[in-house]
C-alpha cells in the first residue's frame, strides 16, 4: 500500500546516516502496469521497499536509483511502453510512465517526506503537487514537490524557498478531495490526492465482522467495531483495529460518531440487533450503510421501520444484501465480497459494479 511505503520510509529516515532514493510514479498516459501515486524506495545494497509494478520499467528505474544514491538532486524519467520496454516479458501497453527519482540526502527532502507520511499516517486529505517543467514556475525546478491539504493550504515542499507566486500557481490546479480521488496533470504539474482515510463502523463481532474488520485495517479503512459481547472485542480477535466499543447497541448508536465519510457495516448475531442498528444508522450522514442477511429478513426489516416512520427513500438507500456476487460460500469468502463493495463504493465514487439488486423498499402511502 501505498502509504505503508511513504511511512516505512520517514521511518528510515530518522536514521541520519540512511541515504536512499524515493521513486514515484507522478504521471501515465494510456495503459500502463500501474497508476500514478505507486512508488518505492531503493536502499544503496539494492533492495527496495514498494514497487512501480515489476517488469522492465521498475528494473530500469533501480539501475538509475542506484546510480543516483547521493545525488543532491532529483531526476525525472519517461518510459513509453513499446518494443523497448515489456518485449521479454509480454508487456506492450502502448502508454507512457513518468518517474520521479528523489535523493533522499538534501535536508528539505527528508523534512518533506517525513510531513507527508505524518500527514498520511493521522489520515488526513492531502494532494501532492509535483512540478514536471519548471518553465512556468520561476523558483521551481522539475521534480520539486509540493504538499496541500485538504483545503489547499501548504504544508511542506521540497524547494522551502520557492517565490509565493509560484506556490499560489501550483495550487489553483487543486480540485476538491471530495470529487477528486484519482492522480490528473494539469498544465506542468502532476496532483497526487491522498484523501481523508474513511472509518467503517462494523456493528457486529462475530465471525464474518470479524473477518471484515481485521482486513478492512489492511485496505486503509479506520475500523470501529461495536458489539455487547465483551468477550468478543478481544484484542486477540481484533489485534489492529482503531477502537472496540462495547455495550448495548441501543445506547451506543444514537451516540457513536458518524460522518459523511463513516461506512457502516451492519453484521450483528440476529433480525432484531440489525433492525435496531439499521433504525439508528439511517438517520445518521453516513456515507454508505450495508446490511447483511436473506432478501426475505431485510424485506421484513424494511417492513418494520417503515410503519415507524423511516421514509422509502432512506430505506432504498440501504446497500442490503450486502456484498459483491462472487458466489461466496465461507467466511473469509462473504468478507472479500463485502470488502470488494466497500472499496468499490469509497474509489468509484459510489459505484458498484457486479453487485446483486438491491431489496426494494416499501413505498409508503
Amino acid at each position: 500500500m501505498i502509504r505503508d511505503v511513504i511511512v516505512q520510509c520517514a521511518r528510515l529516515l530518522e536514521q541520519e546516516d540512511f541515504q536512499g532514493v524515493f521513486c514515484r510514479l507522478v504521471e501515465t498516459r494510456g495503459s500502463t502496469p500501474q497508476k500514478a501515486g505507486a512508488c518505492m524506495v531503493v536502499l544503496p545494497e539494492g533492495k527496495q521497499i514498494g514497487t512501480l509494478g515489476g517488469g522492465c520499467v521498475e528494473a530500469e528505474v533501480k539501475r538509475r536509483a542506484l546510480v543516483l544514491q547521493g545525488a543532491s538532486a532529483p531526476e525525472l524519467m519517461t518510459f513509453h511502453l513499446d518494443n523497448d520496454y515489456g518485449w521479454d516479458d509480454g508487456l506492450i501497453c502502448g502508454g507512457r510512465m513518468t518517474v520521479l527519482l528523489d535523493p533522499l540526502v538534501q535536508p528539505a527532502v527528508r523534512r518533506y517526506l517525513q510531513q507527508l507520511a505524518q500527514h498520511q499516517d493521522q489520515g488526513h486529505g492531502s494532494t501532492e503537487a509535483v512540478v514536471l517543467s519548471g518553465a512556468d514556475f520561476p523558483g521551481l525546478q522539475p521534480g520539486d514537490r509540493l504538499l496541500f491539504d485538504h483545503q489547499g493550504g501548504l504544508l511542506a515542499s521540497t524547494a522551502p524557498a520557492a517565490p509565493l507566486p509560484s506556490v499560489q500557481q501550483v495550487a489553483r490546479g487543486l480540485r476538491p478531495l471530495a470529487r477528486q480521488m484519482r492522480p490528473y496533470t494539469a498544465g506542468q504539474v502532476a496532483y497526487l490526492p491522498a484523501p481523508p482515510r474513511c472509518r467503517l463502523l462494523v456493528v457486529g463481532a462475530g465471525h464474518v465482522g470479524q473477518a471484515v474488520a481485521n482486513l478492512a485495517v489492511e485496505l486503509d479503512f479506520e475500523v470501529w467495531v461495536m458489539d455487547d459481547r465483551r468477550d468478543l472485542l478481544s484484542e486477540e480477535r481484533f489485534p489492529h483495529v482503531h477502537r472496540r466499543l462495547c455495550g448495548p447497541f441501543g445506547e451506543l448508536l444514537p451516540e457513536v460518531e458518524v460522518d459523511e465519510r463513516t461506512y457502516c457495516l451492519i453484521v450483528t448475531r440476529g433480525h432484531n440487533h440489525d433492525e435496531e442498528a439499521l433504525f439508528h444508522l439511517i438517520q445518521k450522514p453516513a456515507r454508505y450503510i450495508g446490511m447483511i442477511g436473506s432478501r426475505r429478513k431485510i424485506r421484513l426489516i424494511f417492513e418494520d421501520l417503515a410503519s415507524q416512520g423511516i421514509p422509502a427513500e432512506k430505506l432504498e438507500e440501504v446497500y442490503a444484501p450486502v456484498g459483491v456476487d462472487i458466489g461466496s460460500q465461507t467466511v473469509m469468502e462473504i468478507a472479500v465480497s463485502i470488502l470488494a463493495e466497500l472499496v468499490a463504493h469509497r474509489n468509484l465514487d459510489g459505484r458498484v459494479p457486479g453487485r446483486p439488486q438491491r431489496v426494494a423498499a416499501l413505498h409508503q402511502g
